[in-house]
């Protein structure tokens, strides 16, 4: 009933919200997908998408066809493979840092699992270093890591900002430290705030150190002080206050792939490219 391509069109659409971008990701005329779209909309007997001069939305109905959607290009993907003989097997070590983990990440997993069944992905989570360390050491595969931007070298999947995160009612004194939120030394958003923080002339104190993501929102929504995180991630719930303080500014993150040379390069390639050009903001 529904066709493989204008699905596959769809959902470039539904993630991207830009029939332009969603053209450019898969190598089509912009006509192409719109044509694509129209039609699995005229299939379905149901408006997917919401669009106008300013904003492309799904409807409730496209919500609901997404999900369809993933689900039959996972069957068909993985049924397409495995009568060409083609069925890719092995085992992939992969590492993400936390943070990363509470994005549209376990999703794109669960979607790679369908497409690769005969493929043992086994995930560690941890900070970026750690993971970083444990690539160098042989103990992992690849790695999806956050860098100040520029700085290592691999396949950057989202740019992105750190920002000061806080309640709504977050009180910050000028004549008082900062009251900072880290993960233990040597953390990446740690050194950055810290090295930020001294270098306007603002003391600082550490009033809560955690190892998880879960640890550091926890702290904030307590009240406990402030935390840097990429401003992508921060959730709906925290404010970003870096203006209205007057912090100062921590840099541009990487959201950074790195793969170890010495491994299955077939299978990193299939989960690199599943991740790359997928949305990666906050999934709650």
């Amino acid at each position: 009933m529904f066709e493989p391509a204008q699905l596959r069109s769809f959902l470039a659409v539904a993630e991207t919200l830009s029939f332009t971008r969603a053209a450019e990701r898969l190598g089509l005329a912009q006509p192409t997908v719109s044509q694509h779209v129209r039609k699995l909309e005229a299939a379905a007997r149901r408006t997917l998408i919401a669009r106008d001069t300013r904003d492309v939305r799904l409807t409730d109905n496209g919500d609901a066809m997404a999900g369809f959607a993933r689900s039959i290009l996972a069957a068909h993907d993985s049924a397409a493979r495995y009568f060409s003989g083609s069925a890719m097997r092995g085992r992939l070590r992969f590492g993400t840092a936390d943070d990363l983990a509470i994005t549209g990440l376990p999703r794109i997993l669960r979607e790679f699992r369908q497409i690769y069944p005969q493929i043992n992905l086994e995930l560690t989570v941890g900070q970026s270093d750690q993971l970083y360390k444990r690539l160098n050491a042989g103990q992992l595969d690849l790695v999806f890591v956050k860098w100040v931007a520029g700085a290592k070298d691999g396949t950057v999947v989202q740019q992105d900002s750190f920002a000061w995160v806080g309640l709504e009612q977050t009180a910050l004194d000028p004549g008082h430290p900062v009251p900072l939120i880290a993960y233990p030394a040597p953390s990446l958003s740690r050194k950055l705030a810290i090295d930020a923080l001294e270098a306007t002339g603002r003391t600082w104190r550490i009033t809560c150190t955690t190892r998880q993501i879960s640890g550091v929102l926890a702290a904030v929504r307590a009240g406990i002080g402030v935390a840097v995180m990429p401003s992508s991630l921060v959730p709906e719930d925290l404010k970003i206050i870096t203006r209205r303080f007057d912090l100062p500014s921590v840099g541009d993150v990487d959201f950074t792939l790195i793969r170890n040379p010495l491994a299955n390069t077939e299978v990193i390639e299939a989960l690199t490219q599943t991740i790359v050009g997928r949305a990666l903001n906050r999934s709650t």
